[in-house]
């Protein structure tokens, strides 16, 4: 055998068998490729991607900490979310009108979903409610690592490596990501929806796609059904599979609504479809979420530089950027149109983005299609630097800047917001800590909050020999309400509600101050007739912890957006989040009285 068969010999050896560094399956492109001539010396770079082990492990870790340390950044998960939840393992918590068997908008089979690991878990450990609230973290961190896993793995398939590997790095530093991967909202579990919905898609699993779009449309939120007509559109009309999808769709609806309205009217007490209600509500009651408040146009578009910073502008111009570049083909093999693919986020872009009132979690679902349509973005933007005849090397520096710069400011927002922010938590764990020092106390105290009422993190922060009570501030919209005992505390219809957010006076203590043993407040150096400055009246309270908080009025805007060390601690403007305690009343005050 002469040399040059040899070499040929070799060549194919190597292609075939174990020496080379591509997977069997991947060879059949490999070879394809090269028939074709359009496989260029690059390609052989870029290749690599992480396993799902590694991205499983890095994704886990983030999410943890993220359990650890988020903040509760929206009241409306502690009073409609947390405390139901408390009031269903422990016997109380607030009530808002949502839970009204007037209204019935929430379902009681998604606070059930948490409630079983809770209880599971809360009978083998013994353990207190903090502890019980931080195991809920903990996992739904976990189940926010299995989705995007998966998610990733169906990226991988879809788009290919370079696309898979900057989705996965965009999601696990994103400052988004880390806020509303342990968020207990119905948003955050549509969240994961969206992950799993579309990582089956990607990988050909129209059953689970359509299953987990029905899950989160019915039992989360009904306007996540949106993200699902992407795959509605491929199945549809692109691949013409109408009795399957059609038969899924009626299947899911069966299985995930009858158990929803069975749940839910036993708990209310009457008839009750809570995803139908949440529609009526917030579509035809004439005046829907208006009532809380309206924003700008560019609430959304600042809220999504905060979360992905330079993501996000490349993820608005995904659609523009392929269609660019298509020539190109910087993504090669997809088995449906890049633009079917970005459909779900343009049309919950145009339609949120649209609407008057705005909240940050509205935008969760959609959060992981920032990551994806960034990375194709940033793909696309590839192609073209290569186009101009750039070294690999200098494309590739290009790309470890943006993934790097785009980390640390990331980072920069998740340590601001911890650091500027976390104080109501440290204050209730102290009250707990106080509790544990005095165990066997049976006296019961009042913890009062004023303006602070929407930071309080939850009854899961309550000591049992505690309760927490309403005085008089500034804020004159309805606060909730204590659930009536069990068993019937679900199925009462309480008095004094409204679902047109008008203060209620008599969600206040009926002698204001006299009653509270603790109150917790927030010294902003600002007094009105309703919210005094507390710590000044010292022959009545006395600071017994207290912990920093950031002053917004008198903090550089983007100062208190990102931290950035020594610049923060220098120009940013920290105030006391107090908690006070009645000093005791002298015998001498007690004969005057």
């Amino acid at each position: 055998m002469g040399p040059k068969a040899k070499t040929k010999s070799i060549q194919n050896r190597k292609i075939g068998g174990k020496s080379d560094h591509l997977s069997r399956e991947k060879q059949p492109e490999k070879v394809t490729e090269l028939k074709e001539g359009f496989h260029r010396k690059e390609d052989t770079k870029d290749i690599w991607s992480p396993n799902i082990k590694t991205v499983f492990k890095a994704l886990a870790s983030a999410r943890l900490c993220a359990a650890v340390w988020n903040n509760i950044t929206d009241c409306d998960e502690t009073y409609n979310y947390w405390e139901p939840l408390h009031h269903l393992l422990f016997g109380s918590g607030f009530q808002t009108w949502e839970y009204s068997p007037v209204f019935a908008l929430r379902s009681y089979l998604f606070l059930h979903l948490y409630a079983l690991p809770a209880w599971i878990y809360g009978l083998i450990f013994h353990s207190n409610q903090v502890l019980v609230f931080y195991f809920l973290r903990w996992l739904l961190g976990f189940a926010s690592t299995t989705c995007e896993t998966y998610f990733y793995k169906g990226v991988l398939q879809q788009f290919g490596p370079k696309v898979g590997r900057l989705t996965f790095l965009f999601l696990l530093f994103s400052a988004g990501m880390f806020q509303s991967s342990s968020s207990f909202l119905p948003s955050t579990f549509s969240m994961y929806m969206t992950l799993l919905l579309m990582g089956a898609w990607f990988q050909g699993n129209f059953v689970l796609a359509v299953l987990s779009t029905a899950i989160s449309a019915f039992l989360s939120w009904p306007f996540a059904g949106i993200i699902g007509i992407g795959i509605a559109v491929d199945a549809l009309v692109l691949r013409k599979k109408w009795r399957m999808f059609i038969s899924w769709c009626i299947i899911s609806t069966f299985v995930i609504l009858i158990p929803i309205i069975l749940v839910d009217s036993y708990h209310y007490g009457r008839l009750v479809v809570a995803p139908l209600n949440i529609v009526l509500y917030n579509v035809f009651s004439g005046h829907g979420p208006d009532l809380y408040g309206t924003s700008p146009w560019t609430f959304y578009f600042l809220n999504g530089f905060l979360n992905f910073n330079f993501i996000f502008p490349l993820a608005l111009v995904a659609l523009p950027a392929h269609l660019i570049t298509r020539k190109l083909k910087p993504i090669k093999n997809q088995s449906f149109p890049i633009w079917l693919a970005l459909l779900p986020l343009y049309v919950w872009i145009l339609i949120f983005f649209t609407q008057p009132h705005k909240e940050e979690r509205f935008l969760y679902p959609i959060y992981p299609l920032f990551g994806l349509a960034g990375a194709i973005t940033w793909t696309c933007a590839e192609s073209c630097l290569r186009a101009l005849k750039l070294s690999e090397k200098f494309v590739q520096s290009v790309t470890l800047a943006l993934v790097i710069s785009s980390s640390i400011v990331s980072v920069s927002r998740i340590v601001g917001q911890y650091r500027g922010y976390h104080a109501p938590m440290d204050v209730f764990l102290e009250l707990n800590r106080l509790s544990w020092e005095n165990e066997g106390d049976t006296e019961e105290y009042n913890v009062c909050v004023g303006k602070e009422w929407h930071r309080f993190p939850s009854s899961f922060f309550l000591p049992n020999n505690m309760k927490l009570r309403f005085i008089p501030s500034e804020f004159r919209g309805q606060l909730p309400r204590p659930f009536d005992p069990p068993p019937n505390g679900t199925w009462t219809i309480p008095p004094h509600m409204n679902d047109l957010n008008k203060e209620e006076p008599t969600r206040y203590v009926n002698a204001p101050l006299k009653d509270c043993h603790y109150l917790v407040d927030l010294e902003t150096g600002q007094a009105t007739e309703r919210e005094p400055q507390y710590s000044q009246m010292t022959s009545e309270w006395e600071i017994i912890f207290q912990v920093d908080f950031l002053d917004n009025a008198r903090s550089p805007q983007f100062l208190r957006a990102f931290y950035i060390p020594w610049f923060s601690e220098t120009y940013c403007k920290r105030i006391p989040y107090v908690l006070l305690k009645r000093r005791p009343i002298s015998n001498k005050k007690k004969r005057q009285r």
